[in-house]
Parts: structure tokens; C-alpha cells; sequence
């Protein structure tokens, strides 16, 4: 790859994120001026109402947007790599399903067997809601490890983690039948997906455990460009497969089961955006690929979460909503180019 064109893809990426986080700030349901912001930011402003608005809900959703989007990417390229699948996406081994499992046992069954349904309980009901989630993600992540070992194939661990999904989505129906509307609409809004739900001491550990993951898995980008060539090759140059395959399913999944924990399911972000990654910077060297997407996908979280917080919507709309639109075009037009190409 030119060394030019890449330090040009980089500085591209950097300064759509800082453009797009600008804007974040910028631009919601309420105006605030561009000097105003600056005040803001600086320990200046005179409105309080502004200052409330910038440091209790647009700087929070567009950090958690950055690192959020960053992780989602990452884990996806790592699971197109281990399978060789263009379609293997994080969820793909059930561990957003897991997740969602978890948060389901303790938001459909706390007014049943508790008597208070958890979405009344605030601040407490939420930090409920992500250590349930952070269990259920870990339990199917461990699940899929131990399996990891007992199977040799990359198909046919693949389908024993759709399977797992299906299983946790079957008894998520359960129980949601066996709920009342009330809890069934909490969970519901919670799989919707937000950026906005991670604040304060709340967002500062989000920021500090993703910080710790993406570096931790930028030490797999060797052996992920060794797996590029197949298991016989990388078993000639000495790649332990078996353990390779582990240790990457183990970043992506945790990656995945924290953002899920904090933001809810967030889909098509770790699908997209390593196509799109590649696309732009036309290598599938992992030294290049792994920053470079983790990068892009901090760049499509800020402008999906941009586009959901647009004026003229009461609120704001689904996170997921908005990355379906803009990542199902993406992933389309990309894998039809290469479609083309091979031709």
C-alpha cells in the first residue's frame, strides 16, 4: 500500500471525526452557538440551561459514540478474519443475544416476582440492567470458548453460536409473554439501542475499560494477518490455530458484551464498517486495518447518532434504526463492487 495514500486515509478519518463531533455538539432540538460551545467547553459559558445541555447529554453521547462505534468495528473485523465470512458481523455468535437474555431475566421477571417493575427504579434499574447484561454476554462468550475447543471447524462453531442466539431469543419470547406490558415495553426500548444512556461515573469506566480493550486487541493483528492464509499456511509458520481462534473471539466478544452492556444492541456497525474500511483504504493488512477501522467506526457512530438527534424529532430515534439505513447500503454496494471486481 502507498505509504502516502494511507497517512492521507488516516488524517481523513481523524478530521471527519473531530468535524462530526463539532457538529454533534452543534446541533439537536436546541441551538447553541458555535462561540457558545467554545465558552462551554472551556469553563466559560453563561447559560446554564446550555451547559447542562452540552456536559449532561451531547459531549456524554458523542464520547460514548466514539468508543462505542470503535469497538463495534473492531470486533466485526475480527470476526471476519477468524471466519473468513464477509457476513460474520459481532452478534454472529449469539453473545448480543446473550446479553439481551440477561437483561430480560431481570427487567420481565423483576415485576412478576418482585412486585417493582425495574424501569421505575432510575438510576438504579439501569446499572441493574448492565451488570445483567455484562453476565449474559460473558456466560454465551465462555460458552462459545469452551466450544471453540471441542470443535475443529470455523462452520461449524459459526452455526452452534447462531443457534445459541436462536435458543436465548426463543426464551426471551417466553418471556415476554409471561410479562406485563409494562416491563415487556422497558425491554423493548432497551433493544432499541442508545447512546445516551451512559453518563457520568457511568461513562468515564466505559471510556477507561475500551480504552484498555482496543489497545489489548491491536496485539492480535500478527496472527490475524497469518489466518489471511489459510490454517495450513499459518500452521506451517507456526500459528498455534486453535489458541489464535480463542484469544480473537475472546477480544471481540468482550468487546461486544461491554458496548452492549452500557448501549444496548447496536447492529450493523461491526458488519459495515470493515468493509467499508477496506474499501477505503484498499489493503487487508490488520496493521493498517485494525486502527483504521476502529477509526471509521467511531466516525459512522457520531453521524448515526447525529442523525438520530436531528431537529424536528420529538426525542430522538432509534440508534439502530438509523445504523440499519446507513450500514445495509454500505455493506451492499461494497460486497457488490467486490462481486464485480472478481468477475
Amino acid at each position: 500500500m502507498n505509504r502516502r495514500y494511507f497517512v492521507w486515509g488516516m488524517v481523513g478519518l481523524v478530521v471527519s471525526i473531530g468535524v462530526l463531533m463539532v457538529v454533534n455538539l452543534l446541533i439537536g432540538s436546541v441551538r447553541i452557538p458555535m462561540e457558545e460551545v467554545c465558552r462551554i467547553l472551556m469553563g466559560r459559558g453563561t447559560n446554564e440551561i446550555w451547559t447542562n445541555i452540552i456536559f449532561s447529554s451531547r459531549l456524554p453521547q458523542a464520547l460514548t459514540a466514539i468508543v462505542a462505534g470503535a469497538g463495534l468495528a473492531v470486533s466485526g473485523l475480527q470476526m471476519q478474519t477468524v471466519f473468513r465470512n464477509p457476513l460474520a458481523g459481532p452478534s454472529v455468535l449469539g453473545i448480543s443475544n446473550g446479553a439481551a437474555l440477561g437483561v430480560a431475566f431481570v427487567v420481565l421477571l423483576s415485576g412478576r416476582m418482585g412486585g417493582v417493575a425495574l424501569s421505575r427504579l432510575g438510576y438504579l434499574g439501569d446499572a441493574a440492567m448492565s451488570v445483567a447484561a455484562i453476565i449474559g454476554a460473558l456466560a454465551v462468550l465462555l460458552l462459545i470458548l469452551w466450544i471453540s475447543q471441542k470443535v475443529k471447524g470455523n462452520v461449524t462453531l459459526l452455526i452452534i453460536g447462531v443457534m445459541i442466539g436462536y435458543l436465548a431469543n426463543a426464551i426471551i419470547g417466553v418471556l415476554k409473554f409471561l410479562s406485563p406490558e409494562e416491563d415487556v415495553k422497558a425491554f423493548v426500548v432497551w433493544g432499541l439501542g442508545s447512546f445516551s444512556r451512559v453518563s457520568g461515573d457511568e461513562m468515564v469506566l466505559f471510556i477507561v475499560l475500551m480504552c484498555v480493550l482496543l489497545p489489548l486487541a491491536y496485539l492480535l493483528v500478527k496472527p490475524m494477518n497469518l489466518m489471511l492464509l489459510g490454517d495450513w499456511y499459518a500452521a506451517n509458520l507456526g500459528l498455534n490455530i486453535r489458541r489464535c481462534r480463542m484469544l480473537v473471539i475472546f477480544s471481540a466478544g468482550t468487546l461486544v458484551a461491554i458496548v452492549t452492556a452500557y448501549c444496548g444492541p447496536i447492529m450493523f456497525i461491526g458488519l459495515a464498517v470493515p468493509h467499508l474500511t477496506r474499501a477505503i483504504m484498499r489493503t487487508s493488512d490488520h496493521r493498517i486495518l485494525m486502527p483504521a477501522t476502529a477509526l471509521c467506526g467511531a466516525m459512522l457512530a457520531l453521524f448515526c447518532n447525529l442523525i438520530a438527534r436531528m431537529p424536528g424529532f420529538e426525542g430522538a430515534l432509534p440508534v439502530n434504526s438509523v445504523t440499519a439505513l446507513v450500514g445495509a447500503p454500505v455493506v451492499a454496494s461494497v460486497l457488490f463492487r467486490r462481486r464485480q471486481s472478481e468477475e
